[in-house]
């Protein structure tokens, strides 16, 4: 029986919907192929700190989990880290370092075929015989543009909408707008 669940791109939405398969097998996968291979380890669990400023001159503050994955242990013969012990390595770093729940998860990991990106989770597929982590590439948008699309507004970045031009770099972020949403 296969159950995928909903992306629990939330670090405490990643550990609930892992609790209940301790001896399983977990395998990170992209594009449905597996990525990260037998052996690895969680070699940083990274409670992040985002304090960003977006092109509409609107800053913002967020948190982000980052574990960091690594191969070349060489360890291969043991196998996929079981979800047990992965959640055991989670609850050691939890103790000593404030990570947060409600934080964006992020899978960071590279090797020598694949660059170190820290990818999104995409969702879980929960197997019979393992759990499979579904990762996606990282995006980047405009915030401004993003809320436009959302709120049904026509978009005001891309090919048709003006170009935004950094004016100053001595202070903080003096932007000249040429039309747009990033004024």
């Amino acid at each position: 029986m296969t159950l995928t669940a909903p992306s629990p791109n939330r670090t405490q939405a990643f550990l609930d919907a892992l609790a209940s398969h301790a001896d399983k097998p977990l395998v990170f996968q992209l594009n449905g192929e597996t990525l990260v291979h037998e052996g690895y380890h969680v070699t940083e669990v990274k409670a992040v700190t985002v304090e960003a400023m977006d092109c509409g001159g609107r800053a913002d503050a967020w948190r982000e989990t980052v574990v960091q994955l690594w191969n070349g242990g060489g360890e291969e013969d043991q196998g996929f880290m079981t979800v047990g012990k992965f959640l055991n390595i989670y609850g050691q770093v939890a103790r000593s370092v404030p990570v947060r729940g409600d934080a964006e998860l992020r899978i960071e990991y590279g090797d020598a075929r694949n660059p170190t990106i820290q990818y999104r989770v995409g969702g879980l597929d929960v197997r019979s015989d393992q759990v499979l982590v579904n990762l996606s590439y990282p995006a980047v948008s405009c915030k401004p543009n993003d809320e436009r699309l959302a709120a049904g507004q026509s978009a005001c970045c891309g090919p048709s909408a003006s170009t935004v031009e950094l004016v100053s770099l001595e202070e903080v972020p003096v932007q000249a707008s040429k039309g747009g949403c990033c004024s």
